[in-house]
């Protein structure tokens, strides 16, 4: 007797179309996104990028699209198993690492054909006085009067701002760089895009020279550190990032340090610290006159415009606190209980702090208590501040605070810093300490359960501008003594702020 087949062990015999990923992003992604995933009219879709991506996840994206954005929904061309498997994918790294030469940046270049400089500010207010709100929400710039509080222009940027936007030293260019390594230049004073340029495939942050002349990108992808000319956008010098040891290494980040007419390279992979000089009559420094200068020197000697000088550590270090002399920096170790002290004119590591919760000293701001330097770094993963003499390199204070904090902010003009709860229940909360006593004089909760973060003050410190990093968010404008709300300016997830003035003079009370 022949039994009959199951309906269901039919179906298992049955072919089965398998999603294939690869073949749903060449015919519905690769237009705007590029065949190779690096991006095109859209940004890079590799996981350095996506993991820059706020709000809904990569599959509902996909599926719905993205409100004020060119990315369509495609829920009606492909299954909820194609969006599964193409979201994963993407989340996979690149097969091989590509290159990204002098060439390839210089033909991304893309000046403002219609820009045209003015010959002073076409606005009346201080141009000293600007603050530019980045808002993520949907990728734009805000340009605030600093006076009067009025928005003067709000211009679209590529994805993913990443890093504090930099200014020229006369504070009427700003560049500002992307995730996906895009670099763009815009005039404050005309409110007009210059030009933009594709600096490196996934990128950290940048700094500009102390003369105003030099842009420095620092990359993950390629490992590399790319300089370019702040006058057109050119490439000048791309400098593959290689270790004593012959590894490659991603730049966690580069500094400007204007005392010393150099750039500094915080490196991810290698227990290095790369100092780049920016004057073009920098002196050559053989193995000898290090010695006898107190400088510590690896590698064949270099000189002038660009001469590197390596500072070998006991292992790589990240995000950089420098003293206002640049003689000192503070770097995170990695095991994130830690800070080092390094001194960048002998070399080497002087002193080590114990930090618990990994310090973000990025975000350390300093000033002078009691006749005496201090410096102060909050931590992303435990609820306190701590409070450091950059003398003796001893705790003075740690300060708890309702949960762990992202970005402190004070101005010389100011009794007070500020420092906001950006992760856990209590976000919607920003801390005031005195900076004499260190106790919380108040705690401001200006939107309930919405994150408050991120403090910049005007030119004067009259005034502290605060964000609510939502959405549907706002810049809340402060009076800085009496703390009590002036005005409030609604904005699309705004984040960082960043005062023309505060910048350019290396303000006290302002990261760098």
């Amino acid at each position: 007797m022949i039994r009959p087949i199951a309906f269901s062990s039919l179906l298992l015999l049955a072919p089965v179309a398998l999603a294939d990923p690869a073949q749903d992003y060449g015919e519905h992604c690769a237009t705007c996104h590029g065949e190779t995933r690096l991006g095109g009219s859209g940004p890079a879709l590799i996981p350095e990028t996506l993991g820059r991506m706020r709000g809904p996840d990569l599959e509902a994206v996909i599926a719905e699209g993205r409100g004020a954005t060119q990315m369509e929904g495609f829920a009606d061309r492909l299954t909820a198993e194609e969006i599964v498997a193409l979201a994963g994918w993407l989340e996979q790294p690149l097969a091989t690492v590509p290159d990204w030469t002098e060439a390839e940046i210089a033909e991304t270049r893309e000046m403002n054909p219609d820009y045209v400089p003015a010959k002073a500010p076409v606005f009346g207010g201080d141009p000293m006085n600007i603050t530019l709100v980045v808002e993520t929400g949907d990728h734009h710039v805000s340009v605030l009067d600093g006076d009067s509080f009025d928005v003067l222009d709000r211009f679209e940027t590529p994805f993913a701002v990443h890093g504090g936007p930099k200014f020229s030293p006369d504070g009427r260019f700003v560049f500002i760089m992307s995730r996906d390594g895009w670099v763009q230049k815009y005039d404050i004073w005309t409110l007009q895009e210059v030009g933009r340029v594709r600096a490196g495939l996934n990128s950290r942050n940048i700094a500009l020279s102390k003369d105003g002349r030099h842009l420095a990108v620092a990359n993950y992808l390629p490992m590399m550190l790319t300089i370019l000319a702040a006058d057109d956008l050119g490439v000048e010098r791309v400098i593959p990032v290689v270790s004593l040891g012959g590894e490659s290494s991603r730049v966690s980040a580069v500094y400007q340090a204007p005392e010393r007419d150099s750039f500094i390279l915080a490196l991810k992979d290698a227990p290095e610290i790369w100092e780049i000089m920016t004057d073009p009559d920098a002196p050559l420094i053989e193995d000898g006159d290090a010695e006898e200068r107190g400088l510590i020197r690896r590698g064949p000697p270099e000189e002038g415009l660009f001469a590197r000088r390596r500072i070998e550590i006991a292992e790589p270090l990240d995000d950089f606190f420098f003293t206002p002399d640049y003689r000192f920096l503070i770097g995170a170790a990695r095991d994130g209980g830690r800070g080092v002290v390094v001194n960048l004119n002998v070399g080497r590591e002087v002193a080590e702090l114990p930090l618990p919760g990994m310090p973000h000293l990025g975000s350390g701001i300093s000033w002078m208590r009691d006749g005496r330097r201090v410096m102060a770094t909050p931590h992303l993963q435990e609820a306190r501040l701590s409070v450091i003499d950059t003398q003796d390199w001893s705790v003075l204070r740690t300060i708890d605070t309702a949960g762990p904090g992202f970005f402190l902010r004070s101005h010389e003009n100011s009794p007070y810093f500020w420092a906001d709860v950006f992760f856990g229940p209590n976000r919607d909360a920003v801390h005031v300490i005195d900076k004499e006593s260190l106790e919380i004089v108040r705690t401001l909760r200006p939107v309930p359960d919405a994150t408050a973060a991120h403090v910049e003050f005007t030119r004067d410190g009259r005034h502290a501008l605060l964000s609510i990093w939502e959405d549907e968010g706002a810049v809340i404008v402060y009076d800085a003594e009496t703390l009590e709300e002036i005005r409030r300016l609604p904005m699309r997830k705004p984040s960082g702020k960043y005062n023309v003035w505060n910048k350019i003079t290396f303000s006290e009370g302002t990261s760098h």
